[in-house]
């Protein structure tokens, strides 16, 4: 009787010492490890320098959007801007190509005015536009040499004013090309780079450790 109990008492100690080594190895598998980040983080702070994780939603990207951007500014000046969404730019963008239009359009009328009364005069014929401006009957009101000079002068402004023309086009177009990449980096406010006062104390030495901290946020 007394060896039914012994050997019973020894067979419930090797179940309990079984279960006890169970438990303890789930507990070692559920506990985390720390990662690579960790360390490097502990390292970091030991040195002064804070590491602070954060996350963020990444935010999609469309590589074709600022070609787009480019193309629709192409087919119409202004497309491309509203096509981001700056929908400010596009009167500005309109009435400085109108503008420049505008300038080149006066001034090329203006220059085959002068143009074809010069050309008439050369020919000996006297009844242009600006032989009798006062209609008194007294001619030539405008000189040959003052239409000349006018004839050189508007061509200029309006070469001038179709190059203008031009490089606005051209930069309406790189503008929304730009600005559609640039819409599309990060610029999120976690991500930011900030000096805080640093103190830790040192628990081997017992001495205070203070200075500035770098802290990083990303």
């Amino acid at each position: 009787m007394n060896k039914n109990l012994l050997l019973l008492f020894f067979f419930l100690l090797f179940l309990q010492t079984g279960f006890s080594q169970e438990e303890e190895k789930k507990e070692e598998e559920v506990q985390p490890q720390p990662t690579a980040v960790d360390s490097l983080a502990q390292n970091l702070e030991d040195k002064g320098i804070t590491v602070q994780e954060v996350t963020y939603e990444k935010k999609r990207i469309n590589p074709l959007a600022p070609s787009k951007a480019a193309f629709y500014s192409a087919i119409l000046p202004g497309l491309g801007q509203v096509y981001n969404k700056r929908y400010w730019k596009a009167p500005i963008v309109w009435g400085a190509i109108g503008t420049g239009i505008y300038v080149y359009s006066i001034n090329n009328t203006n220059y085959r005015s002068a143009r074809n009364a010069f050309k008439r005069r050369l020919a000996g014929f006297e009844d242009d536009e600006f032989f009798d401006i006062n209609g008194d009957g007294n001619g030539p009101d405008v000189s040959d040499e003052a239409l000349q000079d006018a004839q050189e002068r508007t061509q200029r402004d309006r070469d001038l004013a179709l190059v203008i023309t031009i490089a606005l086009y051209a930069l309406n177009i790189i503008d929304a090309n730009v600005d559609a990449h640039l819409k599309q980096y990060n610029v999120d406010d976690n991500l930011a780079v900030d000096f805080k006062p640093y103190l830790d104390l040192n628990p081997v030495t017992n001495q205070p450790n203070y200075g500035m901290a770098l802290v990083v946020k990303f």
